[in-house]
Parts: C-alpha cells; structure tokens; sequence
C-alpha cells in the first residue's frame, strides 16, 4: 500500500490571497485619502466646494419631504385637501373679518419672530450674539418683575404680547391697577409660584428652543455632504 500523494494547491487559490491583499491595501488608502479631504474641506480654504456641498445638501433634504409623502401614501396631499376644504367652509360660513386676519399676522409674526431669533443665537454668524442674552431673558425677568409687582400672572393681553420687532409688550407700561387687585398677596412671604409664571412665557421659550435646533442643521448638511 503506497502513500497517496495530495495534488498540489491550485493556482487561483494561491493567488486570491495577493489579490485580497492588494485590494484591502487599495481600499485603506482610499479611505485615508478621502478623510483627509474632509479634513481638508472647509469653508476658508475650499469655499466653493463647500458651498457646493451645502447647496446639494439642501436641495436633497428639501426633496425628500416633497417626494416621500407622495410616495408614502400622499397624507401631504390630504392635509393640503384639508386646508383648503376648511378655509372654503369658513369663507361660505361668513366673509373673513378684518380682525381676524389682523390677529393671524401678529400671531405669525410672534411666531417667525422668536423662531428667527433662537436661529441667529445657533449660529451666530462669528459674532458671539446670544439672542437669550439680549431677547428672551430679559423678556423672562421683566415678566416675572412685573407679575411680582401685580401679584397676578394675567398681565399679558394675549399670548404675542411680547417684544416683537421694535415694538415692546404693553403689560410693561401698564399701571398695576389697570389690572385688578391681585391674586397672589405678597403678605407673610407668599410668592406667586413658578408654575403659575411657566405656562405664560413656556410659548416663546418653546420657539426659541425651536430655532436653536432649526441653526444647527447648515452644519450637519455639511459635514452629513463632506461624509
């Protein structure tokens, strides 16, 4: 009985392992290559290549919302349908009032507006500019001074009555007895509670929150384009 003899290994099997070889080397250099192109990439030393970058960036995540809903069962479309059933039913109902409208624009106003500023505090612009700082902390102490002094919370003549633009609250002009004797009595150390003060400047704060999240998304379509 003779000892078998084994065939020898195949060339192709020997030789995939130089390839593999070769095409992990091929893939980390690539890697390190385009890392240090993101490195590389910014807005001082490749501006239009960034801007380039931003512009797609937006474009594509502007798309999606309009595609996808479309795409998804069109719940955008029937919103829409929605919207305009609702606003021909009120205009068959009775003609849109003056006041009306006069009030839907300062609430949008109210709304852009503290929305604008939690943006301008997000980024910034290289300026150090806190719109907390210069905006909606003072607006938060000057409220709580005032309701403080009143001994009532209600002080506000609607939820936009606030510093919009340039034009002040009216509540911080106002004389105290314009608005009734007040409901908390500040006798033997009783304070108006935080929880009564929350609820009427928690509006603002909540857009101003808004807009600080709203800033930070230039940065992310940014490095989200250079990744």
């Amino acid at each position: 009985m003779g000892s078998q003899t084994q065939p020898p290994p195949s060339s192709s099997s020997s030789s995939s392992v130089p390839s593999q070889g070769v095409v992990y080397v091929t893939i980390s250099g690539l890697r390190e290559k385009h890392q240090q192109e993101l490195e590389n990439l910014t807005l001082t030393t490749q501006p239009f290549k960034t801007l380039k970058f931003f512009s797609l960036s937006v474009f594509q995540c502007l798309q999606r919302p309009i595609l996808c809903p479309f795409a998804k069962g069109g719940w955008l479309l029937l919103l829409c349908t929605l919207a305009g059933g609702i606003g021909v039913l009120g205009m068959t109902l009775g003609e849109p009032n003056e006041k009306h409208i006069q009030e839907l624009i300062r609430y949008l106003r109210f709304g852009l507006w503290w929305l604008a500023l939690g943006v301008a505090s997000s980024i910034g612009l290289g300026s150090g500019l806190h719109t907390f700082v210069l905006y909606l902390g003072p607006h938060i102490a000057l409220f709580t001074i005032k309701a403080m002094h009143c001994g009532r919370v209600d002080i506000k003549s609607a939820p936009y009555d606030t510093i919009v633009l340039k034009s002040g609250p009216s509540w911080l002009e106002r004389d105290c007895s314009d608005y009734g004797p007040p409901l908390f009595s500040s006798l033997h150390g009783s304070r108006i509670p935080v929880s009564s003060i929350l609820p009427q400047v928690q509006l603002e704060v909540i857009l101003w929150g808004i807009g600080t999240a709203l800033g930070e998304l230039p940065p992310y379509f940014i490095s989200r384009a250079g990744n």
